[in-house]
């Protein structure tokens, strides 16, 4: 399949990374020569130096023939206006970076519709929504959701005194018993879809899905945390603290957002009046500790820098705030952070290679189902896909246990209206459910595509 990429920042560079590896034919297309040259020789792609929203750069680039069209610039504005052109040149799909908050307010239907924008992508409201659903489990480092959060995956970490290190997963049912499944594990960079004879050791960064309310069982049983925090401190008043700090709110939870700006914190305090806004500098440890960081239940570092988001997450760390994430875009920086102790960090430029992934997957897709969520798991080793299943699957009703899968694929969980079953051998798929499949070292377009 055929996508254009205009704008090869962080964002645009994350989802190249991500599509090339699934044999999509990719041209990346920037208006900054050097940018277009560093990106052609670090990836299998062909470089355009053009600008999207002239529209011989765009026949150029051959929109007649391109499925799909991503414009993922700085400009809100340069995106929306880049995907309209492209759609009228012959781009069939289009997709647009809009950030600013009032384009994604009431305001956004109707731009997609009079532009004819497939997909409106927001980084920040992706980060924002992957740090509310781990704040919703603060034993978790990430939370994904299937189905309208009928079923979830949470992975977290084998700690020093969880009652799970040392056991295997037969002895865990035992002791823990519930309706959830340990799907994944990754161990000192590998990769695992364990059985039942699997033995969880210290330091193992598992998954786990299940049913919202068997995971608060399990956590609960296991002595951890699983309650949505009372108190938060943002650091920063971000875009993604915009929207955080809102749906903060609404769950009635108490947030402070710290930045040294006087003019950001006047407008953020007039947008989000219900936060308690300080100005201070936060890599001033004083500060942190003046606002009362050693009382909170969770610290978030959300400003523009990923070295302050970083140092500061450290920081509150060691000060034993019980829940810490930062937002660190560079993945370098984020693998060296985990392996010095931060676990909990979200990546907008992540969240939105995971959408293109599922969108790109989804328009590739076979007869018999469809790709309706994708999720990165397993530090990017694993993948955790949603499908629909259609009544030309030609697998239905065939119980699991005579299904041959693929090596390192496992079916994790079936919605069937809105009930979620956690399968076993002697389950079935039927049209019209949803399917949740685990694979490592296997791109998967279509349900069909877990056979051997």
């Amino acid at each position: 399949m055929k996508i254009v990429i205009f704008g090869c920042g962080r964002t645009g560079t994350t989802i190249i990374d991500s599509l090339t590896g699934e044999g999509h034919d990719i041209v990346a297309m920037d208006k900054d020569s050097s940018v277009v040259e560093e990106v052609s020789t670090q990836y299998d792609v062909m470089g355009l130096c053009g600008n999207g929203v002239d529209s011989d750069s765009l026949a150029e680039a051959g929109m007649e023939d391109t499925e799909l069209f991503v414009a993922v610039t700085g400009s809100d504005e340069m995106n929306m206006l880049a995907c309209f052109i492209a759609r009228k040149m012959g781009a069939k799909h289009t997709i647009a970076r809009i950030r600013t908050p009032e384009y994604n307010d009431d305001s956004l239907g109707f731009l997609k519709q009079n532009l004819d924008i497939s997909l409106a992508l927001n980084p920040d409201l992706l980060a924002a929504h992957d740090i509310f659903n781990v704040l919703s489990f603060p034993s978790a480092v990430k939370v994904e959701t299937f189905s309208g959060r009928n079923l979830e995956i949470v992975e977290m970490y084998i700690k020093e005194d969880s009652p799970f290190a040392g056991m295997n997963l037969i002895d865990l049912r035992k002791e823990f018993p519930g309706n959830y499944l340990v799907c994944v594990v990754l161990r000192d960079d590998n990769v695992f879809i364990p059985d039942g004879h699997f033995e969880l050791r210290v330091g193992d960064r598992i998954g786990v899905t299940a049913p919202h309310a068997e995971l608060q069982k399990l956590l609960k049983s296991a002595g951890m945390p699983q309650k949505m925090p009372k108190s938060v401190v943002i650091l920063g008043a971000s875009r993604v603290s915009y929207y955080l700090s809102k749906a903060l709110l609404q769950a009635g939870v108490k947030v402070k957002v710290i930045d040294w700006s006087k003019e950001i914190c006047h407008s953020f305090s007039n947008r989000v009046p219900a936060a308690t806004m300080i100005c201070g500098d936060g890599m001033q440890p004083e500060v942190l500790l003046e606002e009362g960081i050693t009382k909170c239940d969770a610290f978030i570092s959300l400003t523009g820098s990923d070295e302050v988001n970083v140092l500061s997450a450290f920081f509150a760390s060691e000060q034993k705030v019980p829940t810490v994430i930062a937002k660190v875009n560079r993945n370098e920086l984020a693998q060296t952070s985990e392996k010095l102790g931060l676990k909990c960090i979200v990546s907008p430029q992540k969240s939105v290679s995971d959408v293109l992934s599922r969108y790109a997957r989804a328009l590739h897709n076979s007869i018999g189902s469809n790709v309706e969520t994708l999720y990165k798991v397993a530090d990017g080793k694993a993948e955790v896909l949603e499908f629909n299943v259609s009544s030309d699957f030609k697998y239905a009703d065939v119980p699991l246990r005579e299904m041959k899968l693929k090596a390192n694929v496992l079916i994790a969980g079936i919605v069937r209206g809105r009930k979620p079953i956690i399968p076993s051998g002697n389950d079935i798929i039927l049209p019209g459910d949803k399917v949740i499949v685990l694979a490592a070292g296997h791109i998967l377009s279509d349900l069909s595509d877990i056979i051997a």
